[in-house]
């Protein structure tokens, strides 16, 4: 039995003298055309009308099918068997074509494109008639993977350093939409690794939402926790305290700052700025702490309430002093969560308002399983030489403890 070889010049050229507008699409049709051809000879053992001994079965005319493209639909001619059935190689079986076309509609969830947008793309890519629930059916394939990297094992090491830190998105429920803050945390391990260790959906930063947020991480094996760095809202650290008791708290230096300058009049607060941040440029606590002082000093005379918030969180302000030097930039402050968060929101801006809780976790969760992978493949975010010196008493032990 022979195949017969495609001239491809020949055949390009016919059709650009043919049509040039829809030469891409009849060149498509023809190509598959001979890919069927071949095919069914193959099934047949000859060629059509070719007289064999080989042969097993006899061809019974076509059948119309068409295929969508993005270059337009293909009409194509399937070959009929007068015995049995062909169904060409590049269609069957869809699986392979299913499970790429439901990686893609995912991946533009987790981009952020909003439901609306994804049928664009859907039918942009070919395929007609999608509705969106069908969409919204394909993105929940993501769920198994969101629910693992949710309740992945963490007893594998331990978490000397741990970040907080809760964004809120626009949610539907009961016919209204609800603001609702997504909760994270992201560890750094004893080998200096960090990884986004918990993240959930809660009603708002209640003590209970934090709490049973961070009993959870707890629960999957989190341990060894030295120090939780976390803006000061009340039910957060109502939170921390009754789980993580006893663990040293860094207030974050950012949001302080801000809260100092909450209190003062736009004329003021350059210099206080200043005042402030010098606390943070000591090169160790004790000076550290002198500065604090020289603060409150310039600040009491006029402007008491800021001077107050100075005095009330200077020793939490000042806590990541009590860890080795090299690991005071990134520990002084949220900062580290707050770009993940910025990175999250112009994700999650380009959809607005979600339509469920399921679709907040499947979104956002992705995109932290995203950024651990990221941070998987590069380097380590402290050495392993100071974490191992820090967790061996090679620097001086934590002083301050929960208050």
């Amino acid at each position: 039995m022979t195949i017969e070889n495609v001239d491809g010049r020949a055949l390009l050229s016919k059709l650009m003298v043919e049509g040039s507008g829809d030469f891409l699409l009849k060149l498509l049709v023809d190509a598959l055309q001979h890919v069927m051809e071949a095919e069914v000879s193959a099934v047949c053992g000859a060629e059509y009308g070719e007289r064999s001994a080989e042969r097993l079965v006899s061809r019974n005319g076509y059948r119309p099918r068409t295929l969508e493209t993005r270059m337009g639909t293909a009409d194509l001619a399937v070959p009929k068997l007068r015995r049995g059935s062909y169904f060409p190689s590049f269609l069957e079986p869809r699986r392979r074509w299913e499970k790429a076309f439901v990686n893609v509609v995912s991946e533009a969830y987790i981009l952020g494109v909003s439901t609306r947008r994804v049928e664009e793309l859907v039918e942009a890519m070919g395929a007609k008639g999608v509705s969106r629930s069908e969409v919204s059916r394909m993105a929940a394939s993501l769920d198994e993977q969101v629910a693992a990297f949710r309740t992945r094992p963490l007893s594998d090491m331990t978490w000397p350093y741990i970040w907080l830190d809760a964004l809120y998105l626009k949610v539907r429920e009961g016919g209204r939409v609800v603001s609702k803050a997504f909760l994270v945390a992201y560890g750094v391990n004893n080998i200096g690794e960090r990884q986004v260790v918990g993240c959930s959906l809660a009603a708002g930063e209640m003590e209970t939402a934090w709490r049973g947020f961070l009993e959870g991480l707890v629960a999957r094996g989190l341990s060894g926790v030295q120090l939780v760095i976390s803006d000061a809202h009340t039910g957060l650290r109502a939170g921390i305290r009754g789980v993580f008791n006893g663990t040293t708290w860094q207030r974050c230096s950012v949001h302080f700052l801000r809260n100092v300058l909450s209190r003062l009049p736009r004329n003021a607060q350059s210099f206080a700025s200043a005042a402030v941040r010098a606390m943070f440029r000591q090169p160790d606590r004790q000076m550290a702490k002198e500065a604090a002082g020289k603060a409150i000093a310039l600040l009491e005379p006029k402007h008491p309430d800021a001077a107050q918030v100075i005095r009330n969180a200077e020793d939490d302000v000042l806590a990541f002093m009590s860890f080795p030097e090299k690991h005071w930039r990134q520990l002084k402050s949220t900062n580290p969560l707050e770009r993940l968060n910025r990175e999250i929101r112009r994700r999650t801006d380009v959809v607005g308002i979600f339509p469920n809780d399921a679709s907040v976790l499947r979104l956002v969760t992705m995109l932290l399983v995203e950024q651990n992978d990221e941070w998987a493949v590069g380097r380590r975010y402290f050495s392993e030489a100071s974490m191992t010196a820090m967790l061996t008493g090679s620097v001086p032990p934590t002083a301050l403890e929960l208050r």
